[in-house]
Formats: structure tokens, sequence, C-alpha cells
């Protein structure tokens, strides 16, 4: 196993945690985990390559800075799964002289809005507030590991006890608690604008390699009602863009498909 080194750099007040794979020399490659996921979760892609509430704009800042501290000058690799996925390719349209290349895995951005939605958004939201969101406390390291398999029944039994590790840690009470911010589970009472997105997306200048699960669940689940063709025709708004369907995977396609996914990132940033 690659073994990491943590960094923990302070962004506005909130305490990052950044972990760092292999030679400090190599050409940099970031990666961005996925919705309520931790950093570990990458770890076997690495090994496969040898080598309040939040406000979704912020995860694009945490991004920014981040590349200030690690790779203040020239361009960047960027791969991000599912919600950092989305935040890559907004941050590629953002800054896109910083934008070498972006492999998105399972990012779809949501399902567009409509302003009719708005009250009922806005309405939810304040009762978010009023209760906000709690996380399940687990008995044991592998209860929490069956909770990750019952999410990904792919997912090999010594990889979820790996991650479980990770996700989690002793709450001083006999209990596990994930490493997640509860807050994060608050939704915004802001509606998802398609059209604003398309435009960043529009204004990115590196390649871009979506790859996806083939059937994947989290496209047929956002798109909705939507057919496939008809919401994927989103993607058409960024100026050089590809897609790598994987077979035998499901949203987590870097857990189910490491070396895949390590080969698909290998070729594309080279």
């Amino acid at each position: 196993m690659n073994i990491p080194e943590s960094d923990f750099i302070t962004v506005r007040g909130v305490r990052l945690h950044a972990r760092r794979w292999g030679n400090p020399d190599a050409p940099t490659l970031f990666m961005l985990h996925g919705w309520m996921d931790v950093a570990a979760s990458f770890q076997f892609v690495v090994d496969a390559l040898g080598g309040g509430s939040y406000w979704f704009q912020e995860y694009v800042s945490d991004l920014d800075a981040l590349l200030d501290h690690y790779a203040p000058t020239g361009e960047v690799n960027l791969v991000g799964h599912s919600m950092g996925a989305n935040v890559v390719c907004l941050y590629a349209g953002a800054r896109p002289e910083r934008v070498r290349r972006v492999v998105d895995l399972e990012g779809f951005g949501l399902a567009a809005a409509k302003p009719s939605q708005s009250p009922k958004r806005l309405r939810g939201w304040l009762d978010e507030l009023r209760e906000p969101p709690q996380l399940r406390r687990y008995a044991s390291l592998d209860e929490v590991a069956a909770r990750l398999t019952k999410t990904n029944p792919r997912l090999a039994p010594q990889r979820a006890r790996f991650l479980a590790e990770h996700w989690s840690k002793p709450d001083g009470e006999g209990r596990y608690m994930l490493l997640a911010d509860p807050a994060h589970k608050l939704r915004s009472p802001l509606l998802y604008r398609l059209d604003e997105i398309m435009a960043v997306w529009a204004n990115v200048r590196a390649k871009v390699l979506h790859v996806e699960a083939a059937g994947s669940p989290t496209l047929a689940q956002i798109a909705g009602e939507v057919p496939l063709d008809e919401f994927k025709a989103r993607f058409s708004a960024f100026p050089d863009w590809r897609e790598k369907i994987i077979e035998d995977a499901g949203h987590m396609v870097h857990h189910d498909q490491p070396e895949q996914i390590a080969a698909l990132i290998e070729a594309f940033c080279a």
C-alpha cells in the first residue's frame, strides 16, 4: 500500500485534511472525493497508479486555496468523484488558465430546477435549520464497514474495513462516529441553475474525460423522468469532452474498478 502523509490546512476557519501520496517531485495530480466521503477513498486508485451549512461555491474556493498552497503556479490535473467532480469542472471554468486536464468520475450535476420550486426549497431549508441533520453512530468498525458494503455491494470486505477505519473514529462513548460534518446534509436554499453551470463549463479550456458506470444508477436517479440522452446534452457545453463507460461498476467506480480508473487517469494526463 502506498502510505500517504497528512496535511492540515485552515481555510476560512475550517480545518481541511489533505492526503499526499507518492514522489513530491513528480507531476502533481489533485483528486477530490465525493459527498460525505474522505480522502482515503482514493487509496485503491493510488495503489493502482503506483505512485453550519456549506455553500457549494465554498467547495470551489477550498480547492482554489489548496491549489494556491500546493501548486501556486502552472497548470494542474484534476480528478473528482461525484460532488468532487462537479467541483473540479466548475473550477476549470472559473480558472481555466490553471487546469490542464479534468477527469470527472460519475459527476452529472443535478436536475435542472424550476423557479416554482423555490418556495418549497426555502421553507425546507428553514425547517432544517431548526432541526439540523444528524449522523448516526455505529457500534463497531465492522458495523461501519457493513454500512459501506450496503451502499456498495461490490466493495470487497478488506477495502470496506480499510475505508471504515478512515471514515470514522471512536466517539469516546464506546461507539463510532463518522468523520463528516452533518451540516453537509443541510440542503441549500438555492436552486440548481443549469444555464449558469453550463456557462461556466463552456469556459473550460482543459480536456475533460467523463467516466461513468454502465447503467449508472446515480445518473438514472438524478435524471428522473428526463430521457438520459436529453439529460446528458448538458455536457455539450464543454469545448473538449469525451466519455468512457466502465462495466461492472456502480457509482463508486474508483472503488469497484481502481485499476481501470488508474489506467485511464495515467493515459489521459500523460
